[in-house]
């Protein structure tokens, strides 16, 4: 179910990237803003959060009267290149949406099960950690590398 606007862009994104048959996809900032009748940033912001490279997507955007922005799908070849990726852009250190996202991102490229996802994100929950904010992201990025190694050799 579709909540607000947010949801109805990224829905809107998402399929259009899948119909074109492409991995790319190219949009104008305004025309998109026209057509859901919202400004420029609420598109930004649906870019920004929505289309990350955690959640296995490349932006690219121009700005100014002939701006664009251009999203692509990107593609793991295989798991073990997916964590291999995945554990590079953990780096060190990884808040919690952040690690959020790398997991359901795994799980949406069937990379993991549901079960393995379920335990990752409560290992990763902040509340497990009574450490300050640089202590507790640090320690949530070693897990997770460590998490991405056990299940690249597996």
């Amino acid at each position: 179910m579709l909540r607000n606007i947010t949801d109805l862009i990224e829905h809107y994104l998402k399929t259009m990237l899948t119909r074109s048959g492409d991995s790319l996809l190219e949009i104008k900032r305004s025309e998109l803003a026209k057509q859901f009748q919202c400004v420029p940033s609420q598109i930004n912001y649906v870019i920004r959060t929505r289309f990350t490279v955690e959640k296995g997507y490349m932006v690219e955007s121009k700005r100014g009267g002939g701006g664009y922005i251009r999203i692509q799908k990107v593609e793991a070849h295989d798991d073990v290149a997916l964590f291999d990726h995945l554990s590079q852009l953990v780096g060190e250190k990884i808040d919690q949406q952040t690690a959020e996202n790398i997991v359901v991102r795994l799980l949406e490229e069937k990379a993991i099960t549901r079960r393995e996802a379920n335990m990752m994100l409560s290992a990763l929950d902040r509340t497990h950690f009574k450490l300050s904010v640089a202590h507790r992201d640090h320690i949530r990025a070693n897990l997770l590398k460590a998490m991405l190694q056990v299940l690249m050799y597996e």
